[in-house]
């Protein structure tokens, strides 16, 4: 299934050129206190394999603001250093490596972003500052599917919800990655969740980004470091996962700035094409 989050929080399956409205098959009314987690992430995970969802009405694909599919991630989490070359071209790029040596990822750890710089496709990044770098990454995302703590490498693929284009737009600088990449609009997903079933493998997917027509970034998830179970084994041996938490997987080669106006068009093999646009500097 693809399931998609659009006109100021319905929920929908994409089905071809064509949104069908299931939010009346969900509880999105929670008592207070809320669950940790996103707490819709649940239901819709029960219906995979199931029998289809009431349905309402069906709009057309290109008549919805998509919105991020995940509403309340408890965590972002990423992965800074999760591709060789990547790697290789951040300590060959001082803007990027601030004087530091990057290493192994198993070394720096990983870190969280900020939930408040979660958007959709159908909004705009906003840079913060007109006076330092901001750059693109384009990334798999992983979204968690039910409760885990120190999961094996082994069962890991059991607790993925489901998959999603991400961008981690970065500002660089010497502080903390979880600070430089946590300012509104810095965490891009959509433009909708492709469920587990329809992703066999998540370590071969072709994914790449352009900027105004012209292609920044071009891998395959093959290249990463640490494949996408031993991300869940590794982040879930500090903290428990929760469902609708989102695991950023690294971001390949290629990385370069982004400046007012320009269009980004991201692509994930299986998932499909996120375009977004850079608007003016966050006042």
């Amino acid at each position: 299934m693809r399931i998609c989050r659009f006109n100021a929080d319905r929920v929908g399956l994409v089905e071809g050129s064509s949104v069908v409205d299931i939010t009346g098959s969900l509880d999105l009314n929670p008592k207070w206190p809320l669950p940790p987690g996103d707490w819709v992430v649940p239901q819709l995970m029960s219906m995979i394999g199931g029998g289809l969802p009431s349905r309402s009405s069906q709009i057309a694909l290109s008549d919805v603001r998509l919105e991020s599919p995940i509403a309340n991630p408890g965590k972002i989490i990423g992965a800074p250093i999760n591709y060789k070359a990547h790697i290789d071209e951040a300590n060959a790029d001082r803007e990027i490596n601030q004087g530091k040596t990057y290493t192994s990822l198993d070394e720096y750890g990983l870190f969280l972003k900020a939930a408040s710089s979660l958007i959709g496709p159908s909004q705009v990044i906003r840079p913060r500052f007109a006076d330092r770098r901001t750059d693109h990454e384009v990334e798999l995302a992983v979204v968690i599917g039910k409760t885990a703590s120190r999961v094996s490498r082994e069962d890991a693929l059991q607790y993925i919800f489901g998959y999603t284009i991400g961008l981690d737009i970065t500002v660089r600088g010497k502080e903390f990655p979880g600070f430089r990449k946590s300012p509104d609009t810095y965490s891009v997903l959509g433009p909708w969740l492709v469920t587990a079933d329809e992703v066999p493998n998540p370590d071969a997917l072709n994914l790449s980004i352009s900027v105004n027509g012209q292609t920044k970034q071009n891998s395959n998830t093959r290249m990463m470091i640490f494949n996408v179970a031993r991300l869940i084994e590794y982040a879930s041996s500090f903290y428990t996962l929760y469902p609708g938490d989102v695991i950023m997987t690294g971001t390949p080669e290629g990385v370069g700035p982004v400046v007012p106006g320009d269009k980004l068009v991201a692509e994930v093999e299986r998932i499909g094409r996120l375009e977004i646009q850079v608007g003016e500097v966050l006042a």
